[in-house]
């Protein structure tokens, strides 16, 4: 089962004494300000949590799963995440 962002607001209200309100403020401004950061272009360096970069990926030959015909596929840009060496320690441990 995943942690969903419901999940995360009753954890800010339990770790941090917070109201309903005060925890879904917090976690949707944080989560606003990452988004912000990303759409930006710009990477997002979270210390001992890891790293958000944004790649550009090239025009590239897809297939079209309806037809099976192939096509190009236009560039675009993605967002990738890399944990921390702490991180991986602690999900491996």
């Amino acid at each position: 089962m995943a942690f969903t962002k419901a999940d995360l607001i009753k954890a800010v209200m339990n770790e941090n004494g917070y109201d309903q309100r005060q925890a879904t403020e917090t976690v949707e401004t944080l989560l606003e300000i990452m988004k912000r950061t990303l759409a930006s272009g710009d990477d997002l360096l979270i210390s001992g949590f890891g790293k958000f970069c944004v790649k550009s990926k090239q025009e590239r030959r897809g297939r079209n799963p309806a037809t099976g015909g192939s096509m190009m596929l236009p560039p675009r840009k993605v967002a990738t995440f890399r944990c921390s060496g702490k991180l991986r320690k602690r999900v491996n441990s």
